[in-house]
């Protein structure tokens, strides 16, 4: 069964079920993986940072929040957190532009955020196809450990 992430959602699963997330552009697709327990689960992260915006309940959304979560319900699912390792996609830059303003670099922040929450929680980042200017859909297969990456007029990967 293919288990479906939304944009700033989050779910879990385990072999033989995959997990799925469509179209990141500059959010990024981080899975968190024990590769004995063969359990995961993906967050597609939209922004870097909940603090920056007051009032919001849906912790998934942010790179800070939606990692911490994931790694709960990977936990509770029955992961192990000391054979936990991270893979992670997206982060584009969908728009040419001129400018440096950070507003604009949405994607390059999503993975700079992630990737510091990861070293934060001492989860060790395995792989990564991330940048670039073209949006991503991913799937992750528990069974294998294997993070299959599809992009419009490009050959699927495998990271």
């Amino acid at each position: 069964m293919e288990i479906k992430v939304g944009m700033a959602d989050l779910n879990v699963c385990a072999s033989p079920d995959s997990i799925i997330t469509l179209g990141l552009g500059s959010c990024v697709g981080a899975v968190l993986y024990d590769p004995v327990s063969k359990i995961c689960g993906m967050v597609h992260v939209m922004l870097p940072d909940s603090s920056a915006i007051a009032n919001n309940s849906n912790v998934a959304k942010f790179a800070d929040t939606g990692i911490e979560e994931l790694l709960r319900q990977v936990l509770a699912r029955g992961a192990k957190r000391e054979r936990l390792v991270a893979k992670i996609a997206g982060g584009a830059q969908m728009f040419s532009v001129s400018s440096n303003s950070p507003m604009l670099r949405v994607g390059e922040r999503n993975v700079e955020a992630v990737k510091s929450k990861l070293k934060e929680l001492n989860i060790r980042l395995i792989a990564e196809d991330t940048g670039k200017n073209y949006g991503r859909t991913v799937v992750f297969f528990p069974e294998t450990g294997e993070y299959l990456i599809r992009a419009i007029g490009k050959e699927p990967t495998t990271i």
